[in-house]
């Protein structure tokens, strides 16, 4: 090989190559689509406003400045908020958010204490008649958790409809409940399905569409009534649940494939979730501490 072969190599100004193509980082990409679909809100999260030092199962109270500081955090890039509880200074979040233009999803925790039962039944009464509530949530994944029996969990929702018939009420639990006890449909306005691929331990590469494929299971069952996915979402951190994996890149993609998928076929999705909640961890494992837009502290993730 001559020598002018090999200085014809040596010669290229490698400093004005165009490398991004094999160097670019892909969540670069994802950051900038979820900024996107943020900025021109989605229809709703879940918001629960513990910090690390809080845990709901020891019943530890939050203030309305707790509140107000977490809201502020999120109402820029949301149209409706969903709570869990009207106890323990929850029953403040749906009156703050209204006086802050968000529409609210407003829950009553129920669960096997049925005298914590009757006063979030009471408080979300009061909170729908004095008109802070948009819709309403009597109960969350309770059947699944077999914490009561479906006739009670029934007489509950009965309850409410009468005391206030003028707002939406419904049930929240996994999708397939609402294929397995019809009577849910029956008795619900709104059938509120959470659709969880991580938790059948589902590969990341179909993931949404499996979860496609979970809205559309409940939304035969329901027939004519409104469906809304009352919780979805992906963790960004964790060990593997089965082949399901947490990872930043897995839950940008979650989010984005989501809430495409959903504007452009008009579904209304709450996603979860708003913050990172540690103390979930001592239920879930690594992974439940790790399912919000923003971490424990506040920051954004992405």
């Amino acid at each position: 090989m001559s020598s002018k072969t090999k200085t014809k190599f040596l010669l290229v100004d490698r400093s004005k190559l165009d490398l991004s193509k094999t160097s670019k980082d892909p969540m670069v990409e994802l950051k900038q689509k979820i900024k996107s679909l943020l900025n021109d809100k989605i229809y709703g999260i879940s918001f629960s406003p513990y910090t690390d030092n809080q845990n709901p199962g020891q019943f530890d109270w939050i203030s309305p400045e707790q509140i107000e500081s977490r809201l502020s955090i999120v109402k820029p890039y949301v149209h409706w908020i969903r709570t869990f509880s009207c106890t323990l200074g929850n029953e403040a979040i749906a009156p703050i958010a209204k006086s802050h233009g968000l529409k609210t999803l407003v829950g009553a925790w129920i669960g096997e204490n049925l005298e914590m039962n009757e006063a979030e039944l009471d408080n979300i009464i009061r909170i729908a008649k004095d008109g802070h509530a948009d819709m309403v949530a009597i109960g969350n994944e309770v059947l699944l958790r077999e914490d009561i029996p479906l006739e009670l969990m029934i007489s509950y929702l009965k309850r409410f409809k009468e005391a206030v018939p003028n707002v939406p009420v419904g049930y929240v639990d996994a999708y397939y409940t609402f294929v397995n006890e019809p009577e849910l449909i029956e008795v619900c306005d709104v059938i509120f399905a959470n659709c969880y691929p991580f938790w059948e331990r589902c590969n990341f590469s179909y993931a949404v569409s499996y979860m496609k494929e979970m809205y559309a299971f409940v939304k035969k069952a329901a027939k004519d009534k409104e469906v809304i996915i009352s919780e979805t979402g992906w963790p960004t951190k964790g060990e593997s649940y089965g082949e399901a994996l947490p990872s930043f890149e897995n839950a940008a993609r979650y989010f984005i494939e989501t809430y495409e998928w959903a504007k452009a076929n008009h579904i209304n999705v709450f996603y979860f979730s708003s913050f990172d909640e540690s103390w979930k961890s001592d239920e879930e494992g690594e992974y439940g501490a790790y399912w919000g837009l923003w971490d424990n502290k506040g920051n954004y993730k992405f």
